[in-house]
């Protein structure tokens, strides 16, 4: 389908769609879906946008919550970016999350809205504590593209990419993306929908970065559990989320307007 006709965009899912690690909540969450958005809007084209997403979130809050109002807006173009809240969870059932996925995957296309959706990647390789959640992440991938399969939903393939695991594509949580890995993921999708521009330099490897040491490896270790494994323990215990009286950042569609030279300049400045 040509960009001119992805005039209505909708973005469904948690905090990875909502922008987390991408601006704060002082100067405001960007993200691969806003900067996505803007991908669609080179060229002259009025894209019209919605942002559904709100951190926290397991796959069936996002169907119940997001999307009815979704449909109602009539997307054309809809991202659905659900499950990794659920794999984190002591318990995880991948039948029930990826029926909840799929559910949106067959309402949106059903209503003429082609879909997109990610894979994601083996977090193991940046948060090496994460090692039991890695089959349930290799095992929600797969159903994933065979769900996407069925209802052809487009797959953008971040999981599969080495450079998708690069520490400097991450925030300092660990746990979002960093501003240049939402650029990255942004530029996948422009390049799987075969957006004018695009191309597959998204994936290339980003520069040689120094090695820390055995000791500065274990300190930032320890700084990075006393920072953000801690609080987020406490919450599990407490059954709070970091989204608890949320709301979606961008609940209609609005007029996407660039304001950055090059997304991908940008984030290359902020490597290290």
């Amino acid at each position: 389908m040509p960009n001119g006709e992805y005039l209505r965009y909708v973005a469904l899912g948690d905090s990875q769609t909502e922008g987390l690690g991408d601006g704060d909540d002082t100067v405001g969450l960007r993200g691969f879906a806003d900067r996505l958005a803007e991908h669609l809007a080179v060229g002259g084209s009025e894209v019209l946008y919605a942002n559904l997403a709100v951190r926290g979130r397991l796959a069936g809050q996002v169907r119940a919550e997001q999307l009815g109002p979704a449909l109602a807006l009539r997307p054309d173009l809809a991202t659905v970016v659900a499950g990794v809240n659920d794999a984190l969870r002591p318990r995880f059932d991948a039948a029930a999350v990826i029926g909840h996925v799929e559910e949106m995957f067959a309402a949106l296309t059903q209503a003429g809205a082609h879909v997109v959706t990610l894979t994601f990647p083996d977090v193991t390789k940046i948060v090496p504590l994460a090692r039991p959640i890695r089959p349930r992440l290799l095992d929600l991938n797969a159903r994933i593209r065979s769900a996407a399969a069925r209802h052809g939903v487009t797959v953008v393939e971040t999981g599969r990419s080495a450079v998708a695991t690069d520490p400097r594509l991450w925030g300092a949580d660990r746990l979002h993306a960093s501003p240049l890995g939402h650029e990255r993921i942004a530029a996948a999708a422009a390049r799987t929908l075969g957006l004018p521009g695009s191309d597959d330099t998204w994936s290339l490897p980003l520069p040689p970065r120094t090695v820390p040491t055995g000791r500065q490896a274990t300190g930032a270790e320890l700084r990075w559990a006393a920072a953000f494994l801690g609080p987020w323990l406490g919450r599990r215990l407490r059954a709070r989320s970091s989204g608890d009286g949320r709301t979606s950042k961008r609940p209609q569609l609005l007029p996407v307007i660039i304001t950055s030279p090059s997304a991908e300049d940008m984030g290359r400045r902020e490597l290290p």
